[in-house]
């Protein structure tokens, strides 16, 4: 059985924004299946659907590996029969202070979760989205449109998931799927929001000539970024909107500090003058 909403698949769900947007996918009436890597980290999941009075159907997905992306569409399939949704958010942060001191292959690993494991699980999803004139939402970042220091790898993913994104986009919409990224800023209780004075001393420590550099930065963002923060759940509300939508833009920043910081770069702000661009250039003006 599913709800009248239909199904919806979450990627990284065990916490932060992937949490939150499972439970407030699945209150708003989907039919919700919350993924993750490691099953046996999903208590804090379950945990707050309990709370929140909702059911997931928790499965396992790596979007690092193909098979699993395909092993996991494939149950979904099969058990409910159509897929209208999915929610790209699994995501990993930096683990090198700058290019440098870092590898190749940690780059490499970066862009395989952060890039192509968003590439992986919107390839497998594509035909039942299509079939069901769904949604594809990514969450993306503020700075995958404005550079960060020390978060060269992050960035570079993030920059890459906008123009993949960006360029899918008229595509899946001439055959009726809609794609967005949704745009958070500072979400302080994720993983992605803190820094802990042990990864600051280890990072520093790590930073050889770039040591000074890196500790202005990390003063610098103690003091800039109160006015960015926002809690995972409403990032999830605004996620959940914007599958609601009837007609969602393409860019959709959380708040309006994300809105703000967006314009100093973007004058197309939501991407819907690339867009009716795109459109036109694939025989469809009409963004309907």
């Amino acid at each position: 059985m599913t709800s009248d909403r239909g199904v919806a698949l979450v990627t990284g769900t065990s916490s932060g924004i992937g949490l939150a947007v499972a439970v407030a996918a699945a209150a708003a009436g989907f039919t919700t299946v919350a993924t993750v890597r490691r099953p046996e980290r999903a208590e804090a999941l379950r945990a707050a659907a309990d709370r929140a009075g909702v059911a997931l159907d928790v499965r396992r997905l790596d979007v690092t590996d193909a098979d699993s992306v395909a092993d996991c569409l494939d149950a979904v399939r099969r058990v409910y029969g159509r897929l209208d949704a999915v929610v790209n958010n699994a995501g990993v942060s930096n683990s090198d202070p700058t290019l440098e001191m870092s590898t190749a292959a940690a780059l490499r690993a970066n862009l395989e979760v952060n890039f192509f494991g968003v590439v992986e699980v919107s390839r497998a999803a594509m035909p039942l989205l299509r079939a069901a004139g769904g949604r594809l939402v990514t969450i993306g970042s503020v700075h995958g449109v404005v550079g960060q220091p020390f978060n060269e790898a992050y960035c570079a993913a993030k920059f890459a998931v906008e123009g993949f994104m960006e360029s899918l986009a008229p595509v899946a919409a001439a055959h009726g799927v809609r794609v967005s990224v949704v745009v958070p800023g500072f979400v302080p209780d994720t993983s992605f929001g803190v820094f802990p004075d042990i990864d600051r001393t280890t990072v520093r420590a790590a930073s050889g000539p770039y040591a000074d550099t890196f500790t202005d930065y990390v003063d610098r963002l103690g003091r800039g970024w109160e006015a960015a923060g926002q809690p995972a759940r409403e990032v999830a509300g605004v996620v959940v909107r914007t599958l609601l939508a009837e007609r969602p833009a393409f860019r959709v920043p959380t708040t309006a500090w994300a809105a703000a910081y967006l314009d100093r770069k973007l004058a197309d702000r939501d991407g819907s003058t690339v867009q009716t661009l795109a459109h036109g250039w694939i025989g469809r003006p009409d963004l309907s």
